[in-house]
């Protein structure tokens, strides 16, 4: 079982790329493929249960002491990368449903699968896990402002909590409780130990579910706004560029193991698309610029972590 394991690990980039690939064809030659769009949210909270199931849940109370790696990842996504998202979207001078949409991506830091992949890229996947909670407070308390002070008071007003509160019930609260519960009874019982094991095979294929589900229901909904989606994918490519490296620097500066600082750059590198594509959509007249703009940046993203898991773990103190 173990060598199982160790073998999906070891081609995962492999996997996750013959998946894209897949499933950029499927959503091609297969309209009814954006059909596959409601199974978004349960496969990634399929993908977050298997992989906190791989992190010793015990252990969180010790990570919500490390005060200098909130410190870092706070500062980094709330201060350092919205200065600098602000004043890029305010030189290019974007139209306002462009920059919103930019904005609104951009400005979250991830919530669920970014657990997946920091555990994958040799991260502190528990710091990261004890955070969450933290990203999504800061994140919806900050947001309306952020959005007020680059876009106005429209934009201030444009923000639902009800998307962000569904997201951390389902896709973060839920497979925690769950994969505790399955440790609890891997621990005291033979068969719960099987079951774990065995569990234990599925975060590489969860991942590869999510990115088969995610890329062919959304891939077709793209085409009617490529113009849109031209002008903004160069933004996203430098975010993926700089955004690690940003976050590898804050946790230099503030004196982080390797693997914390690791956790550092892929919650820079890694936002909330898939959380804020609900809160584009009550956007009036949103559709379809805001989903294809938004929906853009996680396909970049997916390429771009295709390509952390492979060089962040080269990160050294």
């Amino acid at each position: 079982m173990q060598d199982m394991r160790e073998w999906l690990e070891s081609r995962q980039v492999s996997i996750y790329f013959i998946t894209v690939v897949i499933a950029a064809l499927v959503a091609c030659v297969v309209p009814a493929a954006t059909l596959l769009e409601p199974g978004i949210n349960p496969a990634l909270a399929l993908m977050l249960f298997v992989t906190f199931l791989q992190v010793p849940l015990t252990e969180l109370g010790k990570a919500l002491t490390q005060i200098r790696f909130f410190a870092a990842l706070l500062l980094t996504n709330f201060v350092v990368l919205p200065a600098l998202v602000g004043l890029s979207v305010g030189y290019l001078g974007l139209d306002p449903l462009l920059t919103l949409g930019v904005l609104l991506v951009l400005l979250t830091p991830c919530i669920d699968y970014v657990v997946t992949f920091a555990h994958l890229g040799r991260a502190d996947a528990r710091l990261l896990l004890a955070a969450t909670p933290a990203l999504l407070i800061v994140q919806m308390l900050l947001l309306p402002v952020y959005l007020g002070l680059f876009l106005g008071e429209a934009g201030a007003g444009l923000v639902q909590l009800g998307p962000f509160v569904h997201a951390f019930v389902w896709l973060i609260a839920l497979p925690l409780v769950l994969a505790g519960l399955v440790q609890a009874w891997a621990a005291r019982q033979a068969a719960g130990a099987w079951t774990a094991t065995r569990l234990g095979l599925l975060p590489v294929p969860a991942t590869a579910l999510v990115l088969f589900v995610v890329i062919a229901s959304v891939v077709p909904q793209l085409g009617t706004a490529i113009g849109s989606v031209r002008q903004v994918i160069p933004i996203y490519v430098v975010f993926a560029i700089l955004a690690p490296l940003v976050g590898w620097g804050m946790a230099r500066l503030f004196g982080l193991e390797p693997a914390a600082g690791r956790a550092i750059a892929f919650s820079a590198g890694t936002r909330n698309s898939l959380v804020v594509l609900p809160l584009a959509l009550a956007v009036p007249e949103a559709v379809p610029i805001l989903p294809a703009i938004i929906v853009t940046q996680t396909l970049v993203e997916l390429v771009g972590e295709l390509i952390y898991v492979r060089m962040i773990p080269r990160l050294r103190a």
